[in-house]
């Protein structure tokens, strides 16, 4: 399986399609949010949520989602990466709900050669996460460092730092 792209792999207008998609359980979603402190009870009370929201049922916090698209395209778009540069634009578009079944795809929107260092390059790309139904719920852009194919073959190959299996007795 692929892991990541070189900078010369990705293709301005390629669209990756993420496999496989995440149902996000009641759980998922309360663990991010104890995780990371944010105890807004239109994620962790069903209760408020059924009395008090236009929704009438809990809302999975927008940064699982996020994060759950990320690390969906990590095997298409940023395994190899040097560094995620930057997060341009961030948007939630529609909820998402425990049960709920997420994919993402990614398209590479433009790339460039690093000003600074010549064996990498940047690539810019837009990762739209979908519900089962279609409906959109989050887009991202972002620019993520990638290496080139020199790159890779200066520091070791594919896996770098894997170590080779030591068998009993051979």
């Amino acid at each position: 399986m692929q892991f990541g792209r070189t900078y010369e792999e990705f293709e301005v207008g390629a669209t990756y399609k993420h496999w496989p998609g995440k149902t996000v359980t009641e759980y998922d979603d309360h663990l991010f949010c104890l995780l990371t402190m944010n105890h807004h009870p239109l994620h962790m009370d069903t209760n408020y949520a059924e009395k008090t929201t236009d929704f009438g049922k809990n809302v999975v916090v927008g940064n699982y989602v996020y994060s759950l698209l990320l690390g969906m395209s990590v095997p298409d778009v940023s395994g190899k990466a040097i560094a995620n540069l930057e997060i341009e634009s961030l948007r939630h578009v529609a909820p998402t709900f425990h049960g709920d079944t997420v994919y993402g795809q990614t398209t590479v929107l433009d790339k460039w050669p690093s000003k600074s260092k010549d064996d990498r390059g940047i690539v810019h790309v837009e990762t739209k996460g979908y519900k089962q139904d279609g409906t959109l719920v989050c887009v991202f852009r972002r620019k993520v460092m990638v290496p080139t194919e020199t790159y890779i073959k200066e520091r070791g190959g594919e896996q770098p730092g894997r170590p080779e299996l030591k068998e009993q007795g051979k």
